[in-house]
């Protein structure tokens, strides 16, 4: 499974930036029965997790640090996922990666994920 990360950018703080993660895979294979997440790296810093979803979309896990700023949701036919982000502010720079979870259930253990987008930079000026 490949997945394709997009929607990044400069946007200043208080803006809003929506990333998609599209997937793709030999034979059909997909990742609509796969919890699906989005992590971020920011400079100097370790990635780490920001938002979850189920396979199904019926549970999302969320970073305290993006809560009730941060949006994530797929569409399980075109095997999107979405990352809608408000009220950015300047901690929020970082790049960005999708990952697919190794079960239906998300979690925020990058270590459950092993199929990695190739991340998109993400970067909020104050």
């Amino acid at each position: 499974v490949q997945l394709q990360a997009s929607g990044g950018g400069l946007v200043q703080a208080g803006g809003s930036l929506r990333l998609s993660c599209a997937a793709s895979g030999a034979s059909g294979r997909t990742i609509s029965n796969n919890a699906v997440g989005w992590f971020r790296r920011a400079p100097g810093k370790d990635r780490e997790f920001v938002a979850t979803i189920s396979w199904n979309g019926g549970d999302t896990e969320y970073a305290d640090a993006v809560k009730g700023r941060f949006t994530i949701s797929r569409d399980r036919a075109r095997n999107t996922i979405y990352l809608q982000m408000i009220s950015l502010k300047p901690e929020d720079t970082a790049v960005y990666y999708c990952a697919a979870g190794r079960r239906p259930i998300g979690s925020s253990d990058l270590r459950n994920y092993n199929y990695w987008g190739q991340g998109t930079l993400v970067t909020v000026s104050s």
